[in-house]
């Protein structure tokens, strides 16, 4: 608990007193905000806001973490670090591509198959690296105990569903095409997640704030299969079926802190209007931090309620555009993403930023309601 409240502490104060002078950094390298001329006319005044703020909310994080380690560093877990690592690969990734854009003053940075090729490659280092590291310990009536940071299986709170089955890529293809058709899944689900959070990044603090609610679940989720853990060698017998076997999720609450808390004093200077945006190297890797939570705490599809709102965004572009190539011209929204329908249709910005955060906060409640329900059922 103390690595907890001190490194999204840290994470905070790194970014609500430091991010200006990072602003000033940017300003005097040139790195500002490129505007589409195809977007809404409000945002032109956006043009030359400092970008690339992730790199703040990013080592803010780095260094959150490992400073509520400092009176603990053997606890200090290869799933914490996991967490970091796609969430800095991918970061690195969105890097790259805001750079080109601020160089080249066009709002294309890499070409859309150069940053899927990117972050195709971190993702598969992630899926080949959380099967490994297994932990073991004795548990409850000295049964034995292991876990690596992730599993082959599908799961939605854990590797076994509602009724008790389990879904996986080794039962069904065997060991070495299993663990292929895994890493396949792991792309899609950091692919999806990444690019779900970016295309959501369009209007100022809203990226942010649903990321604060999607992410912060997880110190929840963290939590409370840390108080539930199958590794609690004082769990009864009858316990046993109620625990979860996730290998550090603790410590996956203490990052998700660090993130979050990164995240909110991040937030205290990209509310409207935006003195920095987080730009895709931002984006990206808040996509991958949220991602490798799912994943390590074996709770991948629910994150189609816990990041409901990245669904939405990115489902929003997908409908327009097959809509518009089946119609041969007509639209359903205004402009997509969806938020910028809502701008385009009269909503101020700053109303539009709030009820989007709504509706990422009601879909985050009904994940984590439905994280503990199925716990629930198991204690009935």
């Amino acid at each position: 608990m103390q690595s907890l409240l001190t490194g999204a502490a840290v994470s905070l104060l790194f970014t609500l007193f430091l991010t200006p002078l990072f602003i000033r950094l940017f300003h005097r390298l040139h790195w500002g905000q490129f505007i589409r001329d195809d977007g809404p006319v409000s945002h032109h005044a956006k043009r030359g806001t400092a970008t690339m703020g992730g790199v703040v909310f990013i080592l803010a994080s780095v260094v959150g973490y490992f400073a509520g380690h400092l009176n603990n560093v053997r606890n200090i877990t290869v799933s914490g670090l996991l967490v970091l690592f796609l969430m800095v690969g991918l970061g690195l990734v969105g890097f790259v591509d805001d750079y080109l854009k601020t160089r080249n003053q066009r709002s294309l940075g890499l070409g859309g198959w150069a940053k899927i090729a990117g972050q195709l490659i971190v993702a598969t280092a992630f899926a080949l690296l959380v099967l490994q590291f297994p932990r073991t310990a004795v548990g409850a009536g000295g049964t034995v105990i292991s876990a690596t940071p992730a599993t082959t299986n599908i799961s939605i709170v854990r590797d076994q569903w509602f009724d008790g089955s389990v879904l996986s890529f080794t039962n069904l293809f065997g060991g070495t095409i299993g663990v292929v058709v895994f890493v396949v899944w792991i792309w899609l689900i950091v692919a999806s997640t990444s690019n779900g959070v970016n295309v959501t990044d369009g209007l100022d603090g809203l990226a942010t704030g649903s990321s604060i609610f999607a992410i912060g679940s997880f110190v929840i989720i963290g939590f409370w299969q840390f108080n539930q853990s199958c590794f609690d060698t004082t769990l009864t017998a009858a316990n046993v079926p109620l625990c979860y076997n996730v290998r550090d999720p603790l410590d996956l609450a203490v990052v998700a802190a660090c993130i979050t808390g990164s995240l909110i004093g991040f937030l205290w200077w990209n509310t409207s209007p935006a003195q920095i945006f987080m730009g895709d190297t931002g984006s990206l890797a808040l996509g991958g931090a949220l991602a490798a939570l799912a994943v390590l705490s074996r709770t991948e599809l629910l994150l189609i309620f816990v990041g409901g709102l990245f669904v939405i965004e990115p489902g929003s572009v997908i409908l327009q555009r097959a809509y518009f190539k089946l119609t041969r011209g007509k639209r359903i929204f205004l402009m997509s993403p969806v938020h910028h329908h809502f701008e385009l249709k009269g909503w101020a910005e700053v109303t539009v930023v709030v009820r989007f955060w709504i509706v990422a906060g009601l879909l985050v409640a009904a994940g984590v309601g439905l994280f503990y329900l199925e716990w629930l059922s198991r204690a009935r």
